[in-house]
């Protein structure tokens, strides 16, 4: 099985996406790219290659689900396991819609740096056994 690497972030709040991608680099051994905005996300997902994209669903001028609409015509993400990252206590969106798009795990906001780099290991586990 091929380890995890490549992490694309999308989070619009400066302080979140900075203790997200220290976590993930320093505490994973991941290589991040860390998106403001889910057009720059849009502009940089397929020469970046990601193995895993982590987003948060409230994102400015673009709403997650849309953001997930436009990767899926620019990558395969069944092939890309999405995990969101939401500060709702409820998700609005149907979970059969997620599945579809390729989300495979919903982590609600806070949540711990020192343990995100292993929910999305075991993410990535799941889905390739």
């Amino acid at each position: 099985m091929k380890p995890l690497r490549r992490i694309l972030h999308v989070e619009d709040v400066p302080s979140i996406r900075v203790v997200t991608r220290v976590a993930l680099e320093k505490i994973g051994g991941f290589e991040v790219l860390s998106c403001a905005s889910g057009q720059e996300a849009l502009d940089q997902v397929q020469h970046f290659a990601p193995d895993m994209i982590l987003m948060d669903m409230m994102l400015p001028r673009m709403s997650g689900m849309e953001l997930l609409c436009q990767l899926a015509q620019l990558i395969d993400l069944r092939a890309t396991p999405v995990v969101l990252l939401t500060g709702q206590s409820h998700t609005p969106t149907d979970p059969e819609e997620f599945r579809r798009l390729g989300v495979r795990k919903l982590l609600h906001k806070p949540f711990d740096p020192l343990q995100l780099a292993a929910q999305l290991n075991e993410v990535w586990n799941a889905k390739h056994e």
